[in-house]
């Protein structure tokens, strides 16, 4: 059983669908720790309501990106994390967790990357017109969103899409398809 730590910086409904699956045993995981750069976002209470400990840090705080990770390193070890699990962290992982982690970090991005990286990828794919998109879970390398692929699922965009009805789209994709991907992935390493 792998020991994971899933970092998120707003409302964790992805953290919570893979909560739900280690709950219900469709993901053989246990969630060690939850990583936070907000400290008022929503998933924090969301840690709290499934007994998850929580690291809770703002960037700010620290002299730099190397010092806040080794901040975060420290409590990884504590609490034994063998893989991390990037859940809407809306930070670029630095030097310091790659080289402990390497192969061990991945992220799920709602677009079918390479196309969108970065922020707002829903936006994007309305605004430019493309008629599918999807998500993408992909291994976390030095840049944004640009590591190598893992699992990709398409949807459909609609004439008359808005970014809620796209969003809520992305959601039920995503809430199924990385708790099965992981599965996969702790079970073939």
């Amino acid at each position: 059983m792998k020991r994971i730590a899933i970092f998120s910086s707003g409302s964790g409904s992805n953290f919570q669908a893979i909560v739900d699956a280690v709950q219900s045993g469709e993901l053989d995981a246990s969630i060690k720790l939850l990583v936070c750069d907000q400290p008022d976002a929503f998933v924090i209470e969301r840690a709290k309501a499934s007994g998850i400990p929580a690291f809770v840090f703002r960037a700010k705080d620290f002299e730099s990106k190397d010092a806040f990770e080794t901040a975060i390193h420290e409590e990884l070890v504590l609490h034994g994390v063998e893989f991390i699990v990037l859940a809407g962290y809306m930070r670029l992982i630095g030097s310091t967790l790659l080289e402990k982690y390497a192969t061990n970090i991945v992220n799920i991005h709602p677009s079918l990357l390479p196309a969108f990286p970065g922020k707002d990828a829903i936006g994007q794919a309305l605004q430019s017109g493309v008629k599918i998109t999807g998500v993408t879970i992909h291994y976390v390398d030095a840049g944004m969103d640009t590591g190598p692929i893992i699992e990709q699922e398409c949807i459909r965009i609609t004439k008359d899409e808005t970014k809620s009805s796209l969003q809520e789209k992305v959601h039920r994709i995503e809430h199924g398809l990385y708790p099965r991907t992981l599965n996969t992935l702790f079970q073939t390493s």
